[in-house]
Parts: C-alpha cells; structure tokens; sequence
C-alpha cells in the first residue's frame, strides 16, 4: 500500500496524503492543516474541555494516518499542560520515512515534532511515552478487531470519506468506535449526512450541526448521553 501514497500540498500550503487506491486524500484538499484544527481540535477537544475542566484527556482515533491530528493535540495540551492519553486506530499506518517528509514539523513545536518522529515506530507496537505531557498507542488493527481497555473522552472519527469506504460509516462501525467513548464523551468528524446523524442518535448521541472546515459548510459533532 506504500507505494500507492504521494505527498500533495494543499490549499494552506499544508501537505497531506493522496491514497491512489481509496481515490482519497487524508485531509482536505482546501487545507490540510486548517482542516485538523477546526473539526478536531477546535470543534473536538477544545469543545470537551469548556465543557468539563479535565487536568488529564484520553482521546480515540479512527484513521491515524498521518498523525496531523495527534501532533495539533499534542501542542495544544503541551500548551494548556494538560496530560494526553491517546490512542489511534489505524490498518495501514505510513512509514516512518514518509511521515518525515510531510513537513508537519513546521506547524508544531519541535518537542511535539521528535516526539513523534522519535516514537513513533515503537507506538506501533505498544504504548508510548512521546513526552512529559502525552502518552500514544497506534493500533494496527481494523476498527471492527478493535478493543480497548480504556475508555476516551473524545473520538476523533477521521475516516475516509463514506462514498469511498461506506464500510466505516455504518451504524454498527460506528457503534464500535462509540462504545468506547465515556458519559458526555464528544464524538466528532468532518462529515455530517443524513444516515450519519440517524445512527448517531439511534446510539445514544444528542447531535449538532457545526460550522464545516473550509469547503464544508457543516460537520458533525455529537455528545454520548
């Protein structure tokens, strides 16, 4: 599958993946960078936390991929020094030569950027220490194998669009991801459909429609009741 990835600068001058085989890039092609910022760590985790003030966040992800989203996370609660628990869920995850090339280093500190960089194959394998703020698992497993011990007070759900992977979007994926994530958990993604926002109050979601990343008018955010 490697060989099926290239690098794309987008929109922002931000770079992202394009996957010959899905037919999908990882982020948007109108920003890679403003993309992760807005849904996730704006809509996602920073919404979490004005709601409920927590000196420790776990956090799930559905498509690691390229790590953009754990490496904004990782600064903002390197920043606000909050400690981090996350785990990614990710089949195919990158080389570690490919995810140098992006150029993310650019657009975090430089202990977030080595953190990564330095951990990252061993993340693969078993929980990490990336810092003194943040702790990473990657696992290499389909979202349906997955299973966990812990439960997360976020879920990232940055999957691949649902025309080009439906088999993520259905209730009972999404039923999977969701039973790991707490009471008043915030579940949150770029997409918001009509069969989205079904199954997400049919688990148990109260949902909302937010303000989309640039070229998305609207996105999905939903709290677990």
């Amino acid at each position: 599958m490697e060989q099926e990835l290239r690098i794309v600068t987008t929109a922002d001058g931000s770079t992202t993946l394009w996957n010959e085989q899905v037919g999908e890039h990882y982020h948007s092609k109108h920003g890679a960078l403003q993309e992760s910022k807005h849904v996730f760590l704006k809509s996602g985790l920073q919404y979490f936390l004005e709601q409920q003030e927590r000196q420790t966040v776990s956090l799930l992800e559905v498509g690691f991929g390229t790590g953009l989203n754990f490496l904004l996370t990782v600064d903002y609660c390197l920043q606000q020094g909050q400690q981090l628990d996350y785990v990614g869920i990710e089949a195919f995850p990158i080389k570690k030569e490919l995810l140098e090339q992006t150029g993310y280093g650019n657009f975090v500190s430089p202990p977030t950027w080595q953190g990564l960089l330095n951990n990252y194959e061993k993340a693969l394998q078993e929980e990490v220490q990336v810092n003194e703020r943040a702790r990473l698992f990657i696992d290499q497993t389909q979202l349906m194998q997955f299973e966990s011990t812990k439960h997360f007070d976020v879920l990232y759900f940055d999957a691949f669009a649902a025309i080009h992977q439906p088999e993520m979007w259905t209730t009972e994926a999404l039923a999977q991801c969701c039973n790991y994530l707490k009471r008043d958990g915030v579940f949150v993604t770029y997409a918001i459909t009509g069969n989205l926002k079904r199954s997400m109050k049919s688990l148990g979601f109260r949902i909302e429609k937010a303000p989309g990343a640039p070229g998305k008018r609207e996105m999905l955010r939903a709290t677990k009741l």
